[in-house]
């Protein structure tokens, strides 16, 4: 029986790994550092949860001795890198889950930037990317994809069979901040309308966590040293994300697709997680070579994620499940005053 180590195993992309390859054979060990966030389903498959702490390599090499995949969902500096190099050397395959925000545009724009980056059509592996920065400033906008540049060069210039995979925005259960919830607690709240800027047309790829364990368990089979870009076979647009959710949960609503003229005197009304004022595609062809076959589209795979978000909001999930409720990430997104003025306002003409 083959085995794998996921490192950061309890979260959103480790979960679908660890489904995916437990569904396949393999023997499966999780690492985290609280026991308790094991997931029961998990346990119940087989899957056997190691507390180990990211910052300690010796404590890692141990856990991936003999492992013939290593998955890490939680590499995110250099120092990260340096310390899974051990494990990777020994492993017949590693994958680092790195990030699609650490490409650059011919302007040096990327998806953090306060400019927004305008590529000339789907990103290849090949784009370029922002500067290595070995600071420790990853959870900063500007940090974020510099640091997991450098995380990279670190492991593919180890000389190990290491596979970086570049995910657009990750969706399914257990998401830490699950960006569908600004669709999916209209719904739930029977809002009247939503609010769409750019008419909705807005494109920033999204990535079932189940279509990266799918990847993942491609590349598992083809050791290699590589990039890969990890994204739905589809990249809908903010109307087509909205309707797909709307559809799921039974509410219709109606559709305000609001034009640049509504941005000018109300910049915040109709914003959404996927508007980005150029598209952000991802190609998929080096992916498709090695032959990795999705799980499914987005408006297929985005349903476990609605399903887990209202029974999360419902309180049958957990309290971990609904520490996302009171990020203030959410608090623009369901200003109804505003709505409700703007319909007045409508109405009254």
């Amino acid at each position: 029986m083959r085995r794998a180590l996921i490192i950061g195993g309890t979260g959103l992309i480790g979960r679908a790994v660890a489904n995916r390859l437990l569904a396949t054979g393999w023997q499966v060990e999780l690492t985290g550092r609280d026991p308790a966030h094991m997931p029961a389903s998990l346990a119940a498959a087989g899957a056997t949860f190691i507390a180990a702490d990211r910052s300690d390599p010796a404590l890692l090499t141990r856990a991936g001795d003999g492992a013939d995949l290593i998955a890490d969902c939680l590499c995110y500096t250099a120092s990260d890198a340096a310390g899974l190099v051990p494990l990777a050397r020994a492993a017949n395959s590693t994958v680092m889950i790195s990030s699609n925000a650490v490409y650059v545009d011919a302007a040096g724009n990327h998806t953090n930037s306060e400019t927004p980056p305008h590529f000339a059509g789907p990103v290849r592996e090949d784009q370029p990317t922002m500067a290595p920065s070995a600071g420790p400033d990853y959870q900063s906008r500007e940090g974020y994809g510099a640091c997991k540049v450098a995380a990279e060069q670190v492991l593919l210039d180890s000389g190990a069979p290491v596979t970086v995979l570049r995910p657009g925005k990750v969706h399914g259960p257990w998401a830490a901040r699950p960006r569908e919830w600004v669709f999916v607690k209209r719904a739930l709240d029977r809002r009247p309308a939503v609010f769409l800027a750019r008419r909705g047309a807005g494109v920033a790829q999204t990535v079932a966590a189940e279509n990266v364990a799918a990847l993942i368990e491609t590349v598992a089979d083809q050791p290699g040293r590589r990039i890969l870009n990890s994204g739905d076979p589809d990249a809908p647009s903010g109307l087509e994300i909205c309707r797909a959710i709307a559809g799921l949960l039974g509410h219709t609503w109606e559709e305000i697709l609001l034009d640049d003229s509504a941005a000018t005197t109300d910049p915040a009304l109709g914003k959404h997680p996927w508007d980005a004022k150029f598209p952000i595609v991802l190609d998929m062809t080096a992916a498709l070579d090695l032959g990795y076959v999705p799980a499914g589209d987005y408006a297929t795979t985005v349903a476990t994620g609605v399903e887990w978000l209202t029974s999360a909001a419902a309180g049958r999930a957990g309290n971990r499940a609904l520490t996302w409720l009171s990020d203030p990430y959410f608090d623009s997104f369901f200003d109804y005053g505003r709505e409700d003025r703007y319909l007045a306002a409508r109405a009254s003409i």
